[in-house]
């Protein structure tokens, strides 16, 4: 999730509604300056008991942070606490509970982006080994309840905390209790905007099929494949979903804007601190009718803030964001940037996954997305057959997206070997998820403690 600085170079005040599409307009780039930027959270938890650790306990997740800082990462503070670090690999920040993300740097090819991540994980496995910490890859805490998560020092954290319950039951497990794998790529005008936008939405059910990895639940199966991705159907209907307007004829910049101006607010920054304004609404801000900052109107800086309080399985802000993963391995973090670059960023393959998407109907779609979190692969798709039979279509029409781009690493291989997890997974027709299920009713004998072994990076 964002973090904040103190202070914005560039904060002029929203003026017009030429203002509002700025953040989208800005966002368009030619192909060549097109780049790829990894997401990827992970659970921290101490290797003697399994425990989450807390922020400010000795060997906690305030010293991870500090010890990162050998690599070349600076700190950034809120209130007093570091609450991220930056460097040239992006940023390292701290999810609710504890949940520690890259954001990566926006890179040019998927060698860069995989090595990146290698950095990272080797990062803060050298440093977990120093505190006697290690991080898990899945989309769900398998074991933990909500009571037993500590909570991290950031301000719009408090205030979301406080709204969740408000307004759906599992946003709390959203929260405290999940991780996910994102890819945010680039488009070059808005009707580019808006195919990459309809791919994305219609096929997120796919990646969550291919990335089901949260089948336990405070020691037992949960029921799901992605339980994750269930948490997101009970979290805040306002800010979450398919989007059927996206889909609708002429659907640009302009709809999402209307779409993300009828978004509830978090929060308001101001001199380093958030001011709750949960609940209540943009486009009276934009009248100087906040009830929270009386007479006041918004900064742009609040407006890019704004855009990412809205939870939709496919998000713009001056990128797209797809949202659709959980958590997991190493390799599946390569994994999922692979699947979106190779349909999404060469327009032979994006026009061939619009193809098999084009004739679903919205009740179609959302009846799709509505089973993928207990069916997985087995779902059935628009037109007959299953997620299975869809994905290696997809998974062929991305690896020669791939194909196609020509980026080559020093031993002369291009881009598509990254798929071949997600190629492993559908030829078998078993999600991760089911794979960890078989494990617990097998060798692990019900015992989902060992999941730690065999799931830690």
């Amino acid at each position: 999730m964002t973090t904040r600085a103190a202070s914005d170079a560039f904060d002029p005040p929203i003026e017009s509604r030429n203002d509002l599409l700025r953040p989208f307009t800005k966002g368009e780039k030619p192909k060549a300056a097109w780049r790829i930027g990894t997401e990827h959270e992970k659970f921290v938890y101490r290797r003697e008991d399994h425990r989450a650790p807390a922020y400010d306990e000795p060997g906690g997740i305030r010293d991870l942070l500090m010890a990162m800082t050998k690599y070349g990462w600076s700190p950034v503070e809120e209130g007093g606490n570091v609450i991220a670090l930056s460097g040239p690999d992006g940023t390292v920040s701290l999810e609710p509970a504890g949940q520690l993300e890259l954001s990566g740097a926006p890179l040019e090819h998927l060698h860069q982006t995989c090595a990146e991540a290698g950095r990272h994980l080797n990062q803060v496995k050298a440093v977990g080994d120093e505190l006697g910490v290690s991080f898990l890859g899945l989309g769900m805490w398998p074991d933990k309840t909500r009571e037993e998560l500590p909570i991290m020092p950031k301000g719009r954290y408090a205030i979301m905390l406080r709204h969740m319950p408000r307004v759906g039951s599992l946003g709390l497990d959203m929260m405290l209790r999940t991780c996910t794998i994102q890819v945010n790529l680039d488009y070059s005008s808005e009707a580019d905007m808006a195919r990459k936008f309809r791919v994305g939405l219609a096929l997120q059910p796919l990646a969550t099929a291919l990335f089901a990895n949260s089948p336990f639940k405070e020691g037992q199966p949960n029921g799901f494949l992605s339980y994750r991705s269930h948490i997101w159907s009970d979290t805040d209907p306002h800010r979450t979903g398919m989007l059927p307007f996206v889909f609708e004829e002429g659907f640009g910049y302009e709809r999402y804007l209307d779409y993300a101006l009828d978004v509830p607010m978090y929060f308001v920054f101001r001199d380093g601190k958030y001011i709750d304004a949960a609940g209540l609404s943009f486009r009276d801000f934009l009248d100087g009718r906040l009830s929270a900052l009386p007479g006041e109107k918004p900064r742009l800086s609040d407006w890019v803030d704004h855009l990412s309080t809205a939870f939709p399985e496919v998000r713009l802000k001056s990128f797209l964001e797809m949202r659709g993963a959980d958590g997991g391995r190493w390799n599946r973090i390569c994994a999922l940037p692979a699947l979106w670059v190779g349909l999404l960023y060469d327009q032979t393959a994006l026009d061939a996954a619009w193809d098999e998407v084009k004739h679903w109907t919205l009740e179609e779609r959302q009846a799709l997305r509505d089973s993928v979190p207990k069916l997985g692969l087995s779902a059935r798709v628009p037109g007959g057959g299953t997620l299975q039979d869809l994905g290696k279509r997809v998974l062929d029409i991305a690896g020669a997206g791939l194909n196609a781009r020509a980026y080559l690493n020093g031993a002369g291989d291009n881009e598509g070997g990254f798929l071949d997890p997600l190629r492993e997974i559908v030829a078998r027709g078993k999600t991760p998820a089911e794979m960890l299920l078989e494990r617990y009713h097998g060798d692990w004998a019900g015992d989902v403690s060992q999941i730690y072994e065999e799931q830690s990076f």
